[in-house]
């Protein structure tokens, strides 16, 4: 079985695709569960390792908007998807599958500022439900 050169770059390009939901999925689940655990009384959600790496998560995307900086990983994707002769979208990540998903657009800023009240709903967590001792 020969694989192609394009069939490898599509295939690495959906892997970064993955990669970029399941960042995205921890990074609004975690917080989900973060304020559920609150009341569910989930002792892993003070775990501070968790909280240390979710609060970076969403650090990382509010600062690269406000840099007006397109994500990495999109940037990946779209170079591997490109390469591969495939089409490519334009924009960020997230305004593309929202679109895609919702048939809803907004301009850039609009996710700039769902971005950063996000992030300060994650920031917020660290004071409503205080990250504990380390659950192991």
């Amino acid at each position: 079985m020969v694989i192609s050169k394009q069939w490898l770059l599509l295939l690495l390009a959906d892997a970064v695709l993955i990669l970029h939901v399941l960042f995205v999925a921890f990074v609004v689940i975690g917080l989900l569960a973060i304020y559920a655990g609150y009341f569910l009384k989930w002792q892993w959600v003070r775990d501070r390792v968790f909280r240390i790496v979710h609060l970076c998560a969403i650090g990382y995307v509010v600062a690269q908007t406000w840099l007006g900086m397109v994500c990495p990983l999109t940037t990946w994707e779209m170079a591997l998807r490109a390469d591969a002769g495939a089409a490519t979208y334009g924009g960020s990540f997230i305004q593309h599958w929202l679109h895609s998903l919702l048939y809803y657009s907004a301009p850039g800023w609009v996710f700039g500022v769902v971005y950063s009240v996000f992030g300060g709903l994650v920031l917020a967590s660290w004071w409503v439900v205080r990250p504990g001792k380390q659950v192991r």
